[in-house]
């Protein structure tokens, strides 16, 4: 084998090379295995990958406790190809830094409890509170290079209970900064009884739902990986001495994802942690999931407690309620004293389960899924069903017909009657071009910038199969060009349990259509598919907006469009100083990306994004969490996902939400975007869009100086795919 000149500049370890020979052989005929375009390893020289190997994998083989209480592990330490690597970092590259913890579950019991223990101390005021900890100082043999065995300082107690479940677990990382690599994180854990026997661990919630918002789930710098590793020291034993607050998984994890909807923080008492870093509040956490509020923690099922998951005690929420467990988000109940229980005390968690079932005979009742219920999304809605069947006499200079359908969930046909009065609404939205729109206008009597919505309610004809058919008043331009589009949007009224004490209204909405059309006779080309709804329901579970009208991503541009803002909303602002200023543009691209970019707008940049909505609701998208305005109605919004470092907030993962690569793509040329807030207007499409991240002046000034007036922008020459600053490649984590 010939070895890469760059491969034997390396230096120190050149003697590694005739170790792992065999292993380079491997690696190189299967360039790039085990890495993504998201991965800096992806990019790197084929040398680098080849030698270096990034990466890690612990996995642990046994692990036994002997007679006197003596806990030894083995373990193996390898590349995601199963290549062993040296913990030393001698004979492979980079060293690594085991842990190792250890917890069982007492019989009759069903979390973990920690074999060590430390004493942790409040930072003021000296409270006090034992904590689950790691072991240090025990004795590692090595077996074979990548194999170890570690026997642990601490001992279990003396009558430890050798057929109990027991968890070893073993985090740790791998340095390779000097490759430009990063830090590589991992985790492993392994269930045994010592006595012999068929372990049954905790095991709840997976890191797959996890993911789903925060990508790859690590805390602690990133070191600690995965649900599994977490719940061996979150677990009742642990509390934070410095607020008196529960660190017990199920306990936190409720609280923290509630964050501003718990009863406590709505009534002045912030929930905050001291950890790693200091004081973390999380008083203004808004959950993602949910509906046309965006926040609703009861959506248990559809995002933690993900029945589907294979976790062996994903039901446990249903069938083992307890007051820890509940009163982590009803924390304004004192199971002591009965209040906001229905006056009943509950001394224990024993009768939880006769009262809170699984589930009832209603909705809204005492079980715990009738209690978690979400009024738009009631089973008792009887539905809302669209389709386009087709357009007519959509050509340039002519006013369209549209064809539709509206039936409800059992196929019955509705009519324009079923759509009118009350909260019922329905509304058709034609807008274009397709491909680039936003300074289309429809009439001068259209307010709208680039679409216009009708409402086909008093005029449309439909038969009782609900098949209707609409002509527009508005016509398509008289010089349009290429593909435009028609949407359909619309909500129906709900009473949910009629003539009862828990009656109550509510809306649910049908799941928007899009139909495409040519209006010169050329080929019909939909808008491009940038962004999934099926990515945003990862952490939205169910996205809809403006009233349970919209909830799909080809309905959502139509409106979100270059020239669109909020200055129908604005004069009427419940903060009256946001009432005399410009506008805010809400164009798809610049809308999301300072949304999610939110809390890192204040901190990184000290920039700010607020919409003015409907009822001119004031929406402060990049607020810091600490004192806000109670007339603010969104604040800081933090993006959930997370970085190899185990923080939140990690905006470089553009795969979130893009798909096709799609970020890959810019919209050079597209129409201009209308930003009367920003410090360019307008501003080229990329720009906006890219700078709605980067907000810095000097990217702006960047993206500025490499703009010609009369050949625009050239993003794509420098950040194209496969250029030297690809847009995945500088997003790349490690």
């Amino acid at each position: 084998m010939r070895i890469p000149t760059s491969v034997l500049a390396v230096g120190r370890y050149a003697v590694a090379i005739l170790a792992v020979c065999g292993s380079v052989v491997f690696v190189n005929a299967q360039k790039r295995a085990g890495f993504t375009t998201h991965d800096k390893a992806y990019y790197a020289p084929q040398a680098t990958i080849d030698f270096v190997r990034p990466g890690l994998t612990i996995g642990i083989v046994s692990a036994k406790i002997a007679s006197d209480g003596t806990i030894s592990v083995d373990y193996k330490l390898t590349d995601p190809q199963g290549l062993p690597l040296d913990s030393a970092g001698i004979q492979t590259p980079g060293p690594i830094s085991p842990r190792f913890l250890v917890a069982y579950i007492p019989k009759g019991q069903e979390q973990f409890v920690s074999y060590i223990t430390s004493t942790a101390t409040a930072v003021k005021g000296g409270a006090t509170a034992t904590q689950p900890s790691g072991d240090s100082g025990g004795a590692t043999q090595t077996v074979n290079v990548g194999e170890y065995i570690y026997t642990y300082k601490n001992k279990a107690p003396s009558g430890f209970d050798a057929t109990a479940t027991h968890r070893i677990a073993i985090y740790g990382s791998r340095n390779l900064t000097e490759f430009d690599l990063g830090t590589n994180y991992a985790t492993g854990t392994f269930d045994f009884v010592p006595a012999g026997g068929t372990p049954t661990a905790r095991d709840v919630v997976r890191d797959a739902d996890c993911n789903k918002c925060h990508d790859a789930l690590a805390f602690h710098g990133g070191s600690r990986v995965g649900v599994a590793i977490c719940v061996m020291c979150h677990q009742p034993q642990n509390s934070d001495p410095n607020t008196g607050n529960s660190l017990d998984f199920k306990v936190f994890i409720h609280k923290l994802h509630n964050g501003s909807a718990l009863p406590s923080v709505q009534a002045g008492n912030p929930y905050h942690i001291y950890g790693f870093n200091g004081y973390t509040e999380y008083s203004s956490v808004v959950f993602p999931s949910g509906t046309a509020s965006i926040q609703d923690a009861r959506n248990c099922a559809a995002t933690c407690h993900n029945p589907k998951n294979g976790a062996l005690q994903t039901n446990a929420w249903l069938q083992t309620p307890s007051r820890a467990a509940c009163g982590s988000c009803h924390d304004d109940v004192n199971f002591a004293s009965g209040l906001n229980h229905v006056n009943l005390p509950q001394v224990d968690d024993n009768q939880c389960s006769q009262c809170h079932i699984p589930q009832g005979e209603l909705e809204f009742d005492a079980s715990i899924m009738g209690a978690h219920v979400m009024p738009t999304r009631s089973a008792t809605a009887p539905g809302l069903n669209f389709t386009l069947v087709k357009v007519v006499n959509g050509v340039a200079g002519k006013a369209p017909t549209v064809t539709f359908t509206i039936r409800d969930n059992a196929g019955n046909g509705l009519g324009m009657a079923d759509l009118t009065g009350g909260s019922n609404r329905l509304a058709l939205v034609m807008a274009g071009p397709a491909q680039n729109p936003g300074y289309t206008s429809f009439g001068s009597d259209v307010t709208t910038p680039g679409y216009v919505s009708e409402n086909p309610v008093p005029s449309a004809s439909c038969s009782p199969d609900g098949t209707c058919s609409y002509t527009f008043t508005h016509s398509v331009p008289a010089k349009a060009t290429g593909t435009y589009a028609i949407g359909i949007e619309g909500r129906r009224g709900l009473t949910i349990l009629p003539n009862t004490q828990q009656q109550m209204t509510t809306e649910y909405g049908g799941i928007n259509k899009v139909i495409y059309f040519s209006v010169d006779g050329s080929p019909v080309v939909p808008r491009r598919t940038v962004v999934s709804i099926n990515n945003c329901n990862n952490c939205h579970s169910f996205l809809s907006m403006h009233g349970e009208n919209r909830n799909q991503i080809e309905m959502c541009v139509l409106c979100h469009n270059p020239s669109e803002n909020d200055a129908s909303q604005r004069p009427s602002a419940t903060i009256k100083a946001q009432q005399s200023l410009p506008p805010q543009s809400v164009n798809f691209a610049l809308m999301i990306h300072k949304i999610h970019t939110g809390n890192n707008m204040a901190v990184n940049f000290g920039t700010d994004y607020s919409i003015v909505g409907f009822g001119g609701s004031f929406n402060d998208f990049g607020a810091a969490f600490a004192n806000v305005p109670a007339a603010i109605t969104n604040t800081g919004v933090l993006f959930p996902t997370m970085s190899p470092s185990g923080g939140v907030g990690d905006t470089t993962k553009c795969y979130m939400c893009h798909v096709n690569n799609s970020e890959q793509v810019f919209p050079i040329g597209l129409n201009p975007v209308a930003d009367t807030q920003g410090l360019l207007n307008p501003a080229p499409a990329t720009t906006s869009a890219c700078t709605a991240c980067h907000q810095n002046k000097s990217a702006l000034a960047h993206a500025a100086s490499q703009t010609d007036p009369k050949f625009g922008e050239s993003c794509d020459v420098c950040h194209g795919a496969g250029a030297a600053y690809d847009v995945d490649v500088v997003h790349a984590g490690q």
